[in-house]
């Protein structure tokens, strides 16, 4: 598995990180980025790294259809059981970002939030590759990645393909392995088949103990632009 089993073994099978609520950032792209079909019905969510699914049960409860894929069992078998009790309809798939199961063209939107940035700068570009492909032509995609100066940066150990382990400090200690993305990286990763239509660096520093530990991400909205793949 490319994916780094640390969410698998440590995070979704320890019962951890099984969060109920979508995030305000996914609510927000998926309202100001779904296309006008005449109902919600008739736009296709896809979420990589889709973890208990709690974004795309607020996506299922607007009437939108989903799916949702995830390196990790536990986590899927989780978000097929609440999906099954509320009587929400969505197709969840273990399976690798750098590796859809899906039909070219098959979706309208795509989320990412922050999944790709625990795999290596490689593996993302496949996966973008390959989310360029699943998507449909002018679909949207909403990338989260954490920028380099975050605090769990310089924290702990630089490995291959730009990845860091053993992070000691910062909100992403026990989270396994994290890529930190530049305004370059973030630029090379869109540099062919797409148009950037947003791109927003968020930061956010805690002044209370432990102080002036900074949370830094990236948002980025991109359009695809062209109908061929982009490898």
């Amino acid at each position: 598995m490319k994916c780094d089993n640390t969410w698998e073994c440590e995070i979704y099978g320890k019962k951890r990180h099984l969060n109920r609520y979508p995030f305000d950032s996914v609510v927000s792209f998926v309202f100001r980025n779904a296309p006008e079909l005449g109902s919600s019905g008739d736009v296709s969510i896809l979420e990589v790294g889709c973890g208990a699914g709690n974004n795309l049960w607020f996506a299922a409860r607007e009437g939108f259809r989903v799916t949702g894929i995830d390196a990790s069992v536990s986590a899927i078998e989780y978000a097929k059981n609440r999906f099954s009790r509320e009587g929400l309809e969505g197709h969840f798939f273990v399976g690798e970002f750098s590796d859809l199961p899906f039909s070219g063209g098959a979706f309208d939107l795509v989320i990412d939030r922050a999944a790709l940035t625990h795999t290596g700068y490689s593996t993302a570009q496949l996966a973008v590759a390959e989310i360029h492909r699943v998507l449909k032509l002018g679909g949207r995609f909403f990338f989260n990645a954490f920028g380099k100066r975050h605090t769990s940066y310089t924290r702990g150990h630089q490995g291959v393909d730009g990845v860091t382990n053993h992070i000691q400090e910062g909100t992403l200690v026990g989270v396994g392995q994290v890529c930190f993305y530049s305004r370059r990286d973030v630029e090379r990763l869109f540099c062919s088949g797409w148009r950037l239509l947003s791109v927003q660096y968020c930061e956010s520093i805690e002044t209370l103990s432990p102080q002036n530990t900074i949370q830094a991400e990236w948002r980025v909205i991109a359009e695809k632009e062209n109908g061929g793949d982009i490898f």
